[in-house]
């Protein structure tokens, strides 16, 4: 796992990567309270890369190591995925990572293969939306979520021609932390049921 700078859109932004696998892209982005380094710690990084993807962890401006900078996060997100060449990686996003991940595909869908939501906040956002997310979805949520509740997530699951919700039981908002092997046996289900 290789961890460095990257200036995108000028801005300066860390990242946690290890490219060598030989499957899919996966960009992972991270909650309000969270870092690139998250990923690390429960063994998310780890696990896909054990599994042949290649994975890109971002610390967005402000959070982590990475400074503040006034470009809107879903203008880095699309330099990044530009200049790094990612062939339609699969956008992972919890909390507010998940609306950076929405807010993306809604700007550039045919540049997203597939997108992981956990327990994202701002759906109402994109309420009207969701029937014209053609991209394979799954939805991780906590059965206890108090800042982003089940019910958003069962809503749009019956809108997304290609959602599965996966309900964590009794688990809070940051429900990947709570339980990080359901979380993982959930992802890798997903990205190899999709054929990623």
């Amino acid at each position: 796992m290789k961890e460095r700078w990257i200036n995108i859109g000028g801005c300066q932004l860390w990242r946690v990567e290890n490219q060598e696998g030989s499957q899919r892209d996966i960009l992972l982005l991270h909650g309000a309270k969270f870092s690139a380094a998250t990923w690390q710690e429960i063994g998310t990084l780890d696990v896909l890369s054990q599994a042949g993807y290649r994975v890109h962890a971002l610390d967005m401006p402000g959070y982590g190591k990475s400074p503040s900078c006034p470009a809107s996060p879903v203008e880095l997100l699309h330099d990044y995925i530009t200049r790094e060449k990612l062939n339609a990686p699969i956008l992972i996003g919890p909390s507010m990572g998940g609306s950076i991940c929405l807010d993306y595909y809604f700007s550039w869908p045919a540049t997203v293969g597939g997108l992981v939501l956990v327990g994202a906040v701002g759906l109402e956002k994109h309420w009207d939306r969701f029937a014209d997310l053609k991209a394979p979805c799954l939805l991780v949520w906590g059965e206890n979520d108090s800042i982003s509740p089940l019910s958003g997530a069962r809503f749009i699951e019956q809108r997304i021609p290609a959602a599965e919700l996966v309900v964590l039981e009794k688990a809070p908002h940051p429900c990947y932390l709570d339980q990080p092997d359901k979380w993982h046996q959930s992802l890798l289900a997903f990205l190899k049921g999709n054929a990623f």
